[in-house]
């Protein structure tokens, strides 16, 4: 410890305990005045006090060397390592514990140190009051001035001489020789330097401290020795060995429970982690119709789990489409086979026929060569409709212009018309009692119309001859919702629901066994009329007409702008006119 250090007392003021014949009121500064004539040894120098004990170190023991650099960053690197293959709940639980821990250690280490001071300071406060008194006592007592010793029992006093050498001791009578305080020898000029300030010492056999307080002895304004005043820590060691087995078993106690308590807690937490953990695995097994258990929204977990069953819903979707196109991909390919091989065995069948001589006569020949050219042609129209569904797949742009549906919707009548002479067939408003108004849309101008001719060719081969036909034109809705609607309707024997279901497929034919040489289509005109009005961003359906029949229904997205643009092209054409009234009149 640093040693305090004091001035040196001035000229009679004598202080502690009062040598013979000197007045009990002039001791002042911790000192006690002794006989002049005593003789004192040589003592250690002041330097010795370094080697005491400081009240803030009470065991004494050495600083734990600090570990090297390499083995620090060794250790880290190796920790590092392990703390990555570490489950997350084991981690969790241990930076719970490690905080727990640490909290604990710094509250134990607080108090214990709080409680050291304290009760050292009481050790001090009990010197400060009885140590002058305690040295007045021993003075007296070896002096004789004072008769028989009446000293504190629990106090240790040694006088020593001005050269640091001891004069007389008097023992603690609750201490053996062994746990004696074991004091440093101070000379006169040491004890100024203490000024009076208590400090610790060890034992002589140093399993105890002592607290001492140094007491110069002052006689004819100079000083002649010292008294030792000491009183022994044990009652302080006791209460703080207590004390610290009681801070232990607390903290080893709430340490293990708060372990306990983190890794259940956590391991709750973790629950619903751990069943997104077998849904993935489930999933991953091929059962995508899993989902993760719900858990509110306002959890992190439940924000997890709502997000990932949104994924799964899409890989779920995405999956199931991949598997629908696979299976129409499939079928397609055996359809196209199917039709394609019909005319091919027609066509490879007459022509074996001719070559073998069997058709002899003309007529012969005419009937085989005619045959051959109606399955060269129907296999040729069936080839350009799966190119055409193939672009349509693949989504290849189409032309994109202004096309009045109204427009469309007149030629395909007259072009019915033309087809059937005997079939009634008419253009009417789609809402009765209205006149029939533009229909402005965007699109494909021919592939429109290969629409309306795939559905009225439908109504041409598939109704009995005479069977009415309407086809209605108009809009419906206003404001960007507003939508252009085309309905052909026939009176014949109509379509069941059953066969209604799958009209749109792709080589679906209502009547399956339809001979293929009498006029049945291979079954992709109105698949062909689907994929067409999807590309146009519209939709088709088919229901049943009113009083019999089958009426297929078009809609179209209405074109916005082509009321601007005829409103446009109007003003133009009186500018034009104006300007050219203006000219007539100038040139008059």
């Amino acid at each position: 410890m640093e040693r305090p250090t004091t001035d040196p007392p001035g000229p009679g003021a004598p202080a502690g305990a009062t040598a013979p014949g000197a007045p009990p009121d002039d001791s002042v500064d911790g000192s006690v005045d002794a006989a002049p004539d005593d003789s004192l040894d040589s003592l250690d120098s002041l330097d010795s006090l370094d080697s005491l004990d400081s009240p803030d170190s009470p065991d004494g023991s050495p600083d734990a060397e600090p570990t090297a650099p390499s083995r620090r960053a060794a250790l880290t690197a190796q920790l590092s390592g392990r703390l990555h293959g570490v489950p997350l709940r084991v981690r969790m639980v241990g930076i719970v514990t490690g905080l727990l821990l640490l909290g604990l250690g710094l509250a134990g280490v607080t108090t214990l140190t709080l409680l050291d001071r304290s009760l050292v300071g009481q050790v001090d406060a009990q010197l400060a009051t009885s140590a002058s008194q305690a040295a007045q006592q021993a003075w007296g007592a070896a002096t004789g001035d004072h008769g028989p010793d009446v000293r504190p029992s629990d106090y240790f006093v040694q006088i020593a001489k001005a050269d640091g050498t001891v004069y007389q001791s008097y023992p603690s009578a609750t201490t053996d020789a062994g746990n004696a305080p074991n004091l440093p020898l101070l000379t006169a000029s040491d004890v100024t330097h203490l000024r009076g300030a208590p400090f610790t010492v060890r034992s002589v056999d140093g399993h105890g401290r002592w607290r001492v307080i140094e007491l110069g002895l002052v006689g004819n304004n100079s000083l002649l020795g010292s008294v030792a005043v000491a009183l022994p820590l044990t009652a302080a060691e006791a209460t703080m060995d207590q004390m610290r087995s009681a801070l232990l078993l607390i903290s080893v106690s709430v340490l293990l429970l708060g372990a306990l308590a983190g890794w259940i807690a956590v391991h709750r937490s973790l629950r619903p982690l751990r069943e997104i953990e077998d849904t993935a695995a489930a999933i991953a097994a091929g059962d995508l119709s899993l989902r993760v258990p719900p858990a509110p929204e306002s959890t992190e977990v439940g924000r997890l789990g709502g997000t990932l069953n949104v994924m799964l819903a899409q890989i779920e979707q995405a999956f199931a489409a991949r598997a629908a196109s696979e299976e129409r991909m499939r079928r397609f390919v055996a359809d196209a086979s199917h039709e394609l091989r019909t005319p091919l065995a027609t066509i490879r069948g007459y022509s074996e026929l001719y070559r073998m001589g069997a058709v002899t006569t003309k007529p012969e020949v005419d009937d085989t060569l005619r045959r051959i050219e109606d399955s060269a042609t129907r296999m040729g129209r069936l080839v350009e409709d799966l190119l055409h569904l193939a672009r349509l797949d693949d989504g290849r742009p189409m032309r994109s212009a202004p096309v009045d549906l109204t427009v469309l919707v007149a030629d395909a009548v007259s072009d019915l018309h033309a087809l059937d002479v005997g079939r009634p067939i008419r253009l009417e408003p789609l809402a009765p009692g209205t006149p029939v108004a533009p229909c402005p849309v965007v699109g494909d101008e021919d592939r429109l119309r290969q629409v309306l001719s795939n559905l009225t060719g439908n109504v041409a081969q598939h109704t009995p001859a005479g069977t009415a036909v309407e086809i209605a034109v108009g809009r419906t809705g206003s404001g960007p919702t507003a939508r252009a609607v085309l309905e052909v309707r026939d009176h014949g024997p109509g379509i069941s629901d059953e066969h209604a279901a799958r009209v749109f497929e792709r080589f679906y034919r209502v009547d399956s066994s339809r001979a293929r040489g009498s006029g049945g289509g291979a079954g992709l005109g109105m698949a062909i009329v689907a994929a067409i009005v999807g590309a146009h961003q519209g939709s088709v359906e088919i229901s049943a007409t009113p009083g019999g029949g089958t009426t297929v229904r078009v809609s179209l997205p209405l074109d916005a702008g082509a009321a601007e643009r005829r409103n446009e092209a109007e003003n133009e054409a009186e500018v034009e006119v104006e300007v050219e009234d203006e000219g007539e009149e100038m040139a008059q």
